[in-house]
């Protein structure tokens, strides 16, 4: 297995150290707020064997201009080594979302100019071309501390095999915002609701009695089953591209019980036919 070097970048406030804890946790090597001039030196670690490292992850802010200019040179770089697989990871956020985290934290924007919004978009707009450049895009609008854990923590485990494409199925509901870092996109809003079943409505898709409602539908079979067969046909399309990680976002109206449902029935059966598929339920609790 390569060494593996994660680069965490993004917007100030959009979690890059909470990412950082969680691969702390995960046993990588851990640097925070590295200068991007120090990003090749530290990558010589890696061809040191008696540093013993073969993982690590480095927190990097790249909001000056001078740090803007140097590292999609130094990543084309990095990702141009055979002996070393490395993935950026770029954490955004809307707006409303990182307005309210430094309303709550009362800390300053570091980009400092104008009011708070105004610092936002400019930061969004000095970043954009780091996003381009980004493997990973992550919207952290709709998470909290513990669903980012999760959640990156099913996309990187230690235990997934080399080389395979890692598929993270993710329900939703549409009432709280799409995830915009969804590759592909499954609505269910018309399949049967439990929500307007009385007996139903206080259960998700991970209960039995909504379990067996949607399994007694026909278009429920139905709709799997074509869903099924559409991403048996795209994976390896998307593989083919050279893709590692593939987000499928499976959405109903409240994110509790079709989309649940469905996300579960397709993560069944990728794993079935031999991918990595973890699922996650974004809305479930709310």
């Amino acid at each position: 297995m390569l060494p593996q070097l994660i680069i965490i970048t993004g917007l100030s406030g959009a979690g890059i150290s909470s990412a950082m804890n969680v691969y702390e946790d995960m046993g990588y090597f851990c640097v925070d707020n590295l200068p991007v001039q120090l990003i090749p030196s530290f990558v010589q670690l890696f061809e040191r064997k008696e540093s013993g490292i073969t993982r690590a992850a480095l927190g990097v802010n790249i909001r000056e201009g001078e740090f803007l200019k140097r590292f999609p040179q130094m990543y084309a770089k990095l990702r141009g080594r055979a002996d070393l697989e490395t993935t950026v990871i770029f954490l955004e956020a809307s707006d409303a979302a990182l307005q309210r985290r430094y309303s709550e934290t009362r800390r300053p924007h570091p980009i400092g100019e104008g009011t708070v919004l105004e610092a936002i978009r400019e930061e969004r707009t000095r970043l954009s071309p780091i996003r381009a450049l980004a493997d990973i895009v992550i919207d952290t609008s709709d998470h909290t501390v513990h669903t980012l854990r999760t959640y990156l923590k099913k996309r990187f485990a230690s235990d997934n095999t080399e080389g395979a494409t890692q598929i993270t199925v993710m329900s939703f509901g549409y009432k709280h915002g799409v995830p915009i870092d969804a590759d592909i996109m499954l609505d269910v809003r018309f399949l049967p609701n439990p929500h307007f079943v009385p007996e139903l409505k206080e259960f998700t898709g991970n209960d039995q009695p909504v379990i067996t409602f949607l399994e007694n539908s026909q278009e429920v079979g139905e709709t799997i089953a074509r869903f099924n067969a559409l991403v048996d046909y795209l994976i390896p399309l998307y593989q083919r591209e050279g893709k590692s990680y593939v987000t499928i976002a499976v959405g109903c109206t409240g994110g509790k019980h079709r989309s649940v449902y469905s996300a579960n029935e397709l993560g069944k059966h990728l794993n079935r036919q031999g991918y990595h598929a973890h699922v996650m339920h974004r809305d479930v609790k709310k």
